[in-house]
């Protein structure tokens, strides 16, 4: 297990630079070529979800791109064969109409996707040549999530249902009706009153099954499978078919869910549960033992073991994912790897049953591991890097990665010790030949504590030696989260380097991929162990990069990173040219009654606003308003219910009665996050513009 190095060892590693990462392939030199821009980030190609056919032949992935004209992104399906030397990937015609979410028959006849062509999101197939799409699913609801069964006579499908509702049809009447009344208010008696971007409608994720025919096209009418279940499967707001699946003898489905109740804001209490496929008995719940979070579950290929992730803290939603190992012969269940303080992301089998391929946040990268389920012995297998997704097809790994310098690829790698990877595809070659990027270094230095603290530094594109260059200061949210070796597609450090700055980003006290007591440490200290990082990255890089020039910086942050712009602000505003806060918390007490997850502002705080007020007033940003001096661009999304509207007008509100430089850019329809491709580059434009304005000589 890694813990956090002690002090004795801490002022050896202080300052020590970790690793240098290479320049992409395809990407010009970093002295010869254009930086690269927000417009060639949006424009670029996405790989994702590789899925590998069941005899291993063919690898299928998701492919998104751009229609910058009509403001979306346009999803298609790609095939490789694994097995021809040199292949290239094709596009799968049956992706016209847009496709996403592919998935094999267990036999590997069948390639199944999500299409709304039809006018609604439903189950499509093809096969491996990909020449001709059938529908799968005709249902009046739009399909949220699949599987099919391993034997492939049954299909389950999450649909969004009235949980009160007996059939399909009651609820599609239903919203109808709602749709076509001119009244327009809407009573609630229990929270979620709205999640994430969406408010509340009444309805519910519920699994329905249905019957395949021969040809593998659903027939007969849709079962359900939650009938009475108060609970989301797929979870909400981010839930896939991640969240449920089928048992070896294809007669069972478990499902992850959490019971809503009056108290869903406040729980982190997602268990497993068992359902039979033909919903002949109300769903079992399998982990009530835990009153934690529970999610994940995969059976071995022979079917006599079951892993699952589980944290042990209710109400902690950073709390670290342990793998929970469950044997069907002997009725027992014991932790995996109990010692490695990484926390499980995904979990993978390998064919004989031997190892379960974890993927893992690991200091500043995304790996994926190998553990041994018998000795606990745990290996890294991928290297340096950001791994977003993975597939074990027999002795080999299928994985997408990318890092600060290009974007994702396809790899394949055999899993035996001292595999080489093989790149499998060369998407944007063409986006970006000419372009520079801007070299990224990981250091270290001793913070807060004197515990060890990782960041990166970025040097700007077309980088020359004795040169100084004004800084972009990144502070990432979560808080638990990261700003690691990854190719971001909203906080991208090349867009800065292109523009001419270097990058400093610190992986604070309460980032992930250090160990769990890394991560808890930022519980209620948002403002003090995570500032002192701040301040002490900051110091080290300077004194480590002499092309940083500490008198023209400006610190950037979103989320939790904008919660300490705004307490920067007033606590540490001196080496700040200006401030750019995207969707930051200005006043916790208020945060801790309007935002909708409720459990993370109690645990974070030490309960709710009226428990424990103090709590809440010990790093508050708006106590400290009467010290704010320093320029500040506000971005605020007017769907973020994360982060309200408010948090981001009472910022401005401040700044403007302060009469301090100050504007405000607000985008009616995105999120915690900006999304659309034409409202990311203005995002950008705005914000490397405010920064020009106060970096300039």
């Amino acid at each position: 297990m890694t813990k956090s190095f002690r002090k004795s060892a801490l002022a050896l590693l202080a300052g020590a630079a970790v690793s240098a990462l290479a320049l992409s392939a395809g990407a010009a030199s970093a002295a010869d070529g254009r930086g690269f821009t927000a417009k060639d980030m949006v424009m670029l190609e996405r790989i994702s979800d590789p899925q590998v056919s069941p005899d291993g032949r063919f690898a299928v992935y998701s492919l998104r791109q751009t229609d910058w004209d009509k403001n979306k992104g346009v999803n298609s399906l790609w095939i490789v064969d694994l097995k021809a030397k040199g292949a290239q990937p094709a596009r799968m015609a049956a992706s016209d109409g847009g496709a996403l979410s592919p998935r094999w028959s267990a036999d590997g006849k069948s390639l199944y996707f999500m299409s709304a062509r039809s006018g609604s999101m439903q189950v499509w197939k093809t096969d491996a040549t990909g020449a001709n799409a059938v529908q799968v699913t005709n249902l009046p609801i739009d399909v949220q999530a699949f599987r099919a069964s391993p034997d492939g006579k049954t299909m389950v499908v999450g649909l969004a249902v009235f949980p009160d509702c007996d059939t399909l049809k009651c609820t599609t009447d239903r919203t109808a009706e709602k749709a076509a009344s001119k009244a327009t208010g809407v009573l609630y008696d229990k929270m979620f009153v709205r999640h994430w971007d969406t408010w509340a409608d009444g309805t519910q994720n519920h699994l329905y099954s249905l019957s395949l025919d021969a040809s593998g096209v659903a027939s007969g009418d849709a079962v359900a499978l939650m009938n009475g279940f108060d609970g989301d499967a797929p979870t909400k707001p981010f839930g896939d078919d991640a969240d449920f699946g089928f048992s070896p003898d294809s007669k069972e489905l478990w499902f992850s869910a959490r019971v809503a109740g009056r108290t869903e804001p406040w729980s982190t209490n997602f268990d497993l549960w068992s359902v039979p496929v033909d919903g002949s008995a109300a769903p079992k719940d399998l982990t009530a033992h835990n009153p934690a979070w529970d999610a994940g579950m995969v059976m071995s290929p022979d079917g006599k073991l079951a892993a699952y992730r589980a944290m042990k803290r209710p109400g902690f939603e950073a709390d670290r994912f342990h793998i929970m190992l469950w044997d069907e012969t002997t009725k027992t269940e014991r932790e995996v790897a109990a010692g490695w303080d990484r926390s499980a992301d995904d979990l993978k089998w390998s064919a004989d049953g031997k190892t379960l391929y974890v993927l893992a946040g690991d200091v500043g990268q995304t790996r994926v591991f190998a553990v041994d389920v018998k000795t606990d012995k745990v290996t890294p297998v991928t290297g340096p890097g950001h791994v977003s997704g993975f597939q074990v097809s027999g002795q080999n790994l299928v994985y997408v990665q990318d890092d600060l310098t290009k974007p994702a690829q396809l790899f394949t790698m055999p899993l035996k010790k001292g595999g080489k990877a093989t790149q499998l595809t060369n998407v944007n070659a063409d986006k970006l030949a000419g372009v520079a990027m801007g070299e990224p270094e990981q250091f270290s230095f001793a913070g807060w504590n004197g515990e060890t603290v990782h960041g990166y530094v970025v040097k700007p594109a077309n980088y020359v030696e004795g040169k100084k260059y004004p800084v972009a200061f990144l502070i990432h949210g979560g808080p638990q989260g990261s700003f690691g070796n990854l190719f971001h597609y909203r906080w991208n450090a090349q867009t800065y380097a292109g523009a001419g700055y270097a990058v400093v980003m610190i992986d604070f006290h309460g980032s992930t991929g250090y160990g769990q007591a890394f991560t808890d440490s930022i519980s209620k200290h948002w403002g003090d162990r995570p500032l002192e990082d701040l301040q002490k990255g900051w110091s080290a890089a300077l004194s480590k990069y002499s092309f940083l020039d500490g008198d023209r910086a400006c610190a950037l942050g979103g989320s939790y990173g904008g919660f300490m712009v705004n307490w920067i602000a007033g606590n540490w505003s001196g080496p700040w040219k200006c401030l750019v806060n995207h969707d930051g918390v200005f006043d916790q007490r208020m945060m801790g009654y309007a935002s909708e997850e409720l459990w993370f502002t109690e645990w974070e705080n030490g309960g709710m606003p009226w428990q424990n007020p103090e709590g809440y007033e010990r790093f508050n940003p708006v106590n400290h308003v009467a010290a704010w001096n320093k320029p500040m661009l506000v971005v605020q999304g007017g769907q973020d219910f994360r982060i309200p509207l408010e948090q981001g007008l009472g910022t401005f509100t401040a700044l403007q009665s302060k009469e301090i430089p100050s504007e405000f850019l607000y985008f009616e329809n995105e999120n915690h996050w900006v999304l659309k491709p034409q409202n990311s580059v203005q995002w950008h434009d705005t914000v490397l513009g405010w920064l020009d304005r106060w970096t300039k000589q």
